[in-house]
């Protein structure tokens, strides 16, 4: 079960994602998009791996509804290893932790599904590492190369760093 978390200045709420939160989550990336952070991700495609996200939901401003805020999912790439993906957070809500808590919901639900390591490809190396994982080569992930990176209009020059984390607290090499 996912816990709820709570961050100042605003009530905060984590759960499992669902088919309502689509369009939302799509906003998000998309900003992400638009910043350079994030690898697009269309409608179809967040509806059809919704089990696979977490919602950041705004629980101080019920005049707007339950605003989707941030979001992160996790893509399975193998039966112990699993991707932390499309991680962001709305810009009025950055800076508060909300993140963190993202990332914290992830690595629970790898716990669920009992998938013991985790990483993610990230120009925040920093934010990671403070969120336990240690930097990595992408070699170590043929399976997110041969699935996703060969395709990637930027390969060639991607800036993004491999980080990883064993979900079970034992020591990942880098």
């Amino acid at each position: 079960m996912l816990p709820n978390f709570s961050v100042a200045p605003n009530q905060i709420t984590l759960r499992a994602a669902t088919l309502a939160d689509a369009e939302q989550i799509s906003a998000l990336v998309n900003l992400g998009e638009r910043e350079g952070q994030l690898i697009p991700r269309s409608l179809d495609a967040i509806r059809a791996s919704i089990g696979d996200w977490i919602v950041a939901l705004d629980d101080d401003r019920p005049e707007q509804g339950r605003r989707v805020i941030g979001v992160g999912s996790l893509v399975e790439m193998g039966p112990t290893l699993s991707e932390v993906r499309s991680l962001a957070v709305a810009p009025d809500y950055r800076k508060f932790g909300i993140g963190a808590k993202l990332v914290a919901a992830l690595v629970e639900l790898a716990r669920e599904r009992e998938i013991p390591t985790l990483f993610a490809l990230t120009r925040a190396v920093p934010f990671f590492e403070k969120q336990g994982f240690a930097t990595t080569t992408k070699d170590d992930f043929p399976e997110k190369v041969w699935r996703d990176c060969v395709v990637c209009p930027v390969r060639d020059a991607c800036d993004e760093v491999a980080v990883v984390k064993s979900v079970n607290g034992n020591h990942i090499a880098s």
